[in-house]
């Protein structure tokens, strides 16, 4: 649906942490009932969107965050790549407009671009738009300037995740801070591009912790179009995966997913919420509960980025099962409708 002046008027950044922390502690099926309701009034809720998403350069990222199995200081075993050649990444995406995905994500292990990669990355987007698909690149830090040239190619969207609250960020990554964080999505919202920006659950936060990611984002100047919800994939050799691995802890909690899901649909009525990493350890319950709670976005393929994924076969067996269907081009928001006609 389109997001209309009246809509976006309806979308509020004042939310309060009491706020939040309210919603979180309705009973789950007042929550789940309350999103379905929000999510209803203001989206397709039989279509769910199928995305793709490539690591268009593995490994190697100076970054130390804690989660991450592509971190130079993490022991996971992942090889650091150079670039991948814009044909490879455009038969990648032209694959994934075969199986059904109508957005196309591309991600890079770095710190921030370097100016010397940014016309093989623009190449990537225009070739991507060409073939009509929503696109979305995460290269990390973004200057003005670098926002500017993405924006100018026609990317769609930029993702670079808040992670976590405020006050839980500096125990996950000490290499760059939270207002570095915000720099960047100033940056792209600046440039006039979507913002894609969400975070992680199951790094051993607390409740508390996730009303400060929800209230992190749903403050935003501008709610982010887009708000992937991930689940800790904890991988050996990483500062969490050692952590958490063959703990209870490395489990998260599925309930507390879905209450995170159907807050975040809450607050932030219009946004695409995306079910991202994690999702290949849920049941096919939690993921319905899930989309009932007002998740509108998958990723689908075998894996993300570098961590195993649901593939398109039990994707679409599931869809099935449940009597959903995968959403169109034209159903989406954006300008990214302009490109496929």
């Amino acid at each position: 649906m389109n997001q209309t002046p009246e809509a976006l008027a309806q979308a509020r950044t004042d939310w309060t942490r009491d706020e939040i922390a309210a919603l979180f502690d309705l009973p789950f099926t007042e929550l789940v009932f309350r999103a379905a309701e929000v999510h209803r009034a203001n989206h397709d809720a039989g279509a769910v969107q199928l995305s793709t998403l490539l690591s268009v350069k593995t490994g190697g990222c100076p970054e130390d965050c804690g989660y991450c199995s592509q971190s130079s200081s993490a022991d996971s075993g992942v090889k650091a790549t150079k670039l991948m050649d814009v044909r490879q990444v455009l038969q990648s995406a032209a694959r994934a407009k075969d199986a059904g995905s109508t957005r196309f994500c591309m991600g890079a292990a770095w710190r921030n671009p370097k100016d010397r990669d940014m016309p093989a990355i623009i190449e990537m987007v225009h070739g991507v738009r060409a073939m009509g698909m929503e696109t979305c690149m995460t290269l990390g830090m973004l200057t003005g300037k670098q926002a500017e040239m993405l924006a100018a190619a026609g990317l769609d969207y930029y993702n670079h995740n808040l992670d976590t609250a405020p006050e839980k960020y500096g125990d996950v990554i000490t290499t760059r801070t939270f207002e570095d964080r915000l720099e960047t999505l100033d940056n792209v919202r600046k440039a006039g591009m979507n913002v894609c920006s969400g975070g992680i659950v199951g790094m051993g936060e607390t409740r508390p912790d996730r009303v400060g990611f929800i209230h992190a984002l749903a403050t935003l100047p501008e709610h982010p179009q887009s708000v992937p919800v991930n689940a800790l994939v904890p991988v050996k050799g990483t500062v969490l995966g050692n952590m958490l691995a063959d703990t209870p802890l490395a489990k998260i909690d599925e309930i507390e997913f879905v209450r995170t899901v159907a807050v975040a649909r809450i607050t932030m009525p219009l946004s695409m919420v995306r079910l991202s990493a994690g999702r290949e350890s849920m049941s096919e319950s939690t993921q319905a509960l899930c989309f009932l709670a007002g998740a509108n976005s998958i990723f689908t393929g075998d894996t993300l980025l570098t961590a195993p994924n649901a593939g398109d076969d039990a994707d679409g067996a599931m869809f099935a099962k449940l009597g959903l269907r995968p959403m169109q081009l034209e159903d989406l928001p954006g300008c990214v409708r302009e490109a496929a006609e």
